[in-house]
């Protein structure tokens, strides 16, 4: 039998375990693997709540389970209707990110894969994430890393990213494609009227300092058409970059508002699609 005094001294030794996997937030966790080095079969429990947040593993040895949950009391705080989509960082190495539910692990993201920096999305009920650490003679140099987010699994959206929130919206012009993807493209576009911004994607400047400048992700099947058109610009915003759906052109927009006023309809019910 315990005495008294060492009781509570387990006790509080359990409770600061328990506590230190937590991060001061609870959105974002930075660990090291040499804190278990000697039990390198460990699998440590990381629980974040937070809709966005990051991990940084250093050293990586053994594994962690990250149970992620939004910050919510909502029916949604169970996972329902919820996809986390997760972004390394481009020199995470060290592990492979795995989807871990009930002792079965399902492939997210190989170790090779992480320094593209592409978002990968699961549903949250699919389970937790399980990163592994690959055994390495040297691991001084190795860091595990990414940025997270929860999103609900039902909105409209581009064709890439399909889990989109609203987080943008305003009048402006392409004005140059860069290089991109066979799912997406990247332009520049300068903004002549900003409705409604989250994040600071555009900044005010521009052509004279009278338009907000920024860069984009487009859907390829969309089109990016440089020049003189203004289009309606609608989406959001994701690991600081802004993705849109396909843009109607801005009068198309306006006639279709006037109309809907007219008519005395509510014109953001509108499908301008």
């Amino acid at each position: 039998m315990l005495r008294p005094w060492a009781a509570h001294w387990i006790a509080a030794m359990l409770l600061c375990r328990a506590v230190a996997q937590y991060s001061s937030d609870q959105c974002s966790w930075r660990g090291s693997g040499l804190s278990h080095e000697s039990h390198r079969r460990d699998v440590e429990q990381v629980y974040l709540r937070c809709s966005q947040g990051s991990l940084e593993w250093l050293y990586p040895i053994g594994a962690i389970i990250v149970n992620l949950r939004p910050n919510t009391d909502s029916s949604a705080a169970h996972g329902a209707g919820l996809h986390v989509c997760i972004k390394p960082l481009t020199y995470s190495q060290g592990s492979h990110v795995y989807v871990e539910r009930a002792g079965d692990l399902r492939l997210l993201v190989a170790e090779t894969e992480q320094a593209q920096g592409t978002v990968h999305c699961f549903s949250l009920a699919e389970g937790a994430l399980f990163v592994e650490a690959i055994p390495q003679a040297d691991i001084s140099r190795r860091i595990t890393a990414f940025q997270y987010e929860l999103v609900p699994s039902q909105g409209s959206g581009a064709h890439m990213y399909p889990f989109l929130q609203p987080g943008l919206a305003g009048s402006g012009f392409f004005r140059g494609v860069a290089s991109g993807t066979n799912d997406h493209s990247s332009a520049v576009a300068t903004m002549s009227r900003l409705f409604r911004q989250k994040s600071k994607v555009f900044v005010w400047g521009g052509a004279r300092g009278r338009s907000w400048g920024g860069r984009v992700n487009v859907p390829s099947q969309c089109g990016v058409h440089p020049g003189g058109d203004e289009y309606l610009l609608t989406g959001c915003v994701h690991f600081g970059e802004a993705w849109l759906g396909c843009a109607p052109l801005y009068r198309d927009f306006l006639k279709l508002y006037i109309r809907a006023q007219k008519a005395g309809t509510n014109p953001c019910q509108i499908d301008t699609d």
